[in-house]
């Protein structure tokens, strides 16, 4: 196809040309011109040679000229091609200086290229974080208000600058005071709203945390996974602050109109119902907070909610036990749930039942509430060498645990098996 139309165009350029020559030599047509003294004739077809060869010479003119310039610029040192490239490989450098902690250069260096450039900002942030991470803070203040003398429109960019230096440096009243003149400005800005999540959650104001929630989800300020686990935070903390009088009346119903503003999917988390119902038994609703457990525990089974559920008194002692024996058939090596199980039958006064169950979870775990309730009902059975034994690793394990090192599970002794096999039967 590509030679059928290469041929055609051949032929009308040729056919074009000889339809030319033709016209040429048939009607040469006559051209004059005439002023005062001068006086200029040819046929019509030379005088369009001669126009064509004319721009054809201004052409060339052209392009031997700019070759000239561009000569005399590579060797020019004063040149704007020149200028260019030296505020080019400074600007490269002052960044580099800056990236690689060099401050006082990359300071240095930047503000003089800000102050010699028509559209500055990007240095003059440069130069500012430089500067703060001198400690000069009024220095870099005052660059911050240089670019926005020069670059008004920049307004916002700079504000979150100065926003992000202010809270680093602990200025956290002036950040926020920044970031909230900002949004209202821009209220739709997802970098002013992440922002003022940061200083949110930085100051522990967890209820602005929860106000600004359905705006960032909206804006789509945050990735959704990184937002969830922010809602299940600010929750978590929300219920924890909660300043109640445990001896008011109105303590019981502001916690439960707080966990009703919670979706029920939030409601359905264990890390948020544990909170809840340890704040419920703090108050002193201990059977709600059971039969809140029981439920969530029957729905979806949770190792920490089953911790928990050992400490809870319910309006049926002997029901919580056989709900958790229930779970136990499917659980069996849940150290916490042994635990569990081992509060429940020392409140149903099972004294050899919780100290198998109390024996079985130590094999699984060496915990130190384990060791701590082991030992206790050991004193009570008169095992007081055991027992002491037993409070001494329990209050090493913790000390350890509060250290921030590991603790490590020994291995499971032969001796204890049969009494956990006696268990499960």
């Amino acid at each position: 196809m590509k030679r059928v139309y290469l041929l055609s165009l051949t032929v009308l350029v040729i056919g074009g040309l000889a339809l030319l020559g033709l016209a040429i030599s048939e009607h040469q047509g006559y051209v004059l011109f005439a002023y005062k003294g001068f006086r200029y004739e040819s046929t019509l077809w030379a005088f369009v040679l001669l126009i064509v060869a004319i721009v054809l010479a201004l052409w060339l003119l052209r392009v031997l000229l700019r070759a000239v310039l561009v000569s005399v610029g590579l060797i020019n040192p004063w040149s704007r091609l020149h200028r260019e490239r030296r505020v080019r490989s400074a600007s490269e450098h002052g960044f580099q200086e800056l990236i690689e902690g060099r401050w006082s250069k990359a300071q240095t260096h930047l503000s003089r290229i800000a102050r010699n450039e028509p559209r500055p900002l990007i240095h003059y942030l440069g130069a500012a974080r430089a500067a703060h991470n001198l400690e000069h803070y009024e220095q870099s203040d005052a660059l911050l208000e240089e670019a926005l003398q020069r670059q008004p429109n920049a307004e916002l960019a700079i504000a979150l600058t100065h926003a992000e230096l202010q809270l680093a440096r602990g200025e956290v009243d002036n950040a926020q005071e920044t970031l909230q003149v900002m949004h209202e400005r821009h209220p739709h800005n997802p970098q002013v709203l992440r922002q003022l999540q940061q200083l949110y959650t930085t100051r522990g104001d967890w209820q602005a945390v929860l106000k600004l929630l359905p705006v960032l989800r909206k804006e789509k300020a945050m990735a959704p996974a990184e937002l969830m686990a922010l809602e299940r935070r600010a929750w978590r903390e929300y219920l924890l602050g909660l300043d109640f009088n445990e001896a008011g009346d109105g303590a019981l119903p502001s916690l439960a109109q707080a966990w009703e503003r919670l979706s029920p999917s939030l409601r359905g988390e264990p890390e948020l119902l544990a909170v809840y119902a340890d704040r419920l038994r703090a108050l002193g609703a201990e059977p709600g907070a059971e039969e809140l457990l029981y439920k969530a525990l029957n729905r979806e089974y949770d190792s920490r909610l089953a911790r928990l559920y050992g400490l809870l008194r319910g309006r049926d002692s002997a029901r919580q036990l056989q709900a958790a024996e229930g779970w136990l058939k499917q659980h069996p090596d849940d150290a916490g749930l042994l635990l569990t199980l081992g509060r429940l039958s020392l409140h149903n006064q099972l004294w050899g039942k919780a100290r198998d169950y109390f024996e079985a979870s130590l094999t699984l775990e060496r915990h130190p509430e384990t060791c701590a309730e082991l030992a206790r009902l050991l004193a009570q059975l008169g095992e007081v060498e055991r027992s002491n034994r037993l409070f001494q690793e329990g209050l090493g394990l913790l000390d350890r645990r509060l250290s921030g090192q590991g603790v490590s599970v020994p291995p499971v002794s032969t001796a204890a098996e049969p009494q956990r096999t006696s268990l499960q039967g």
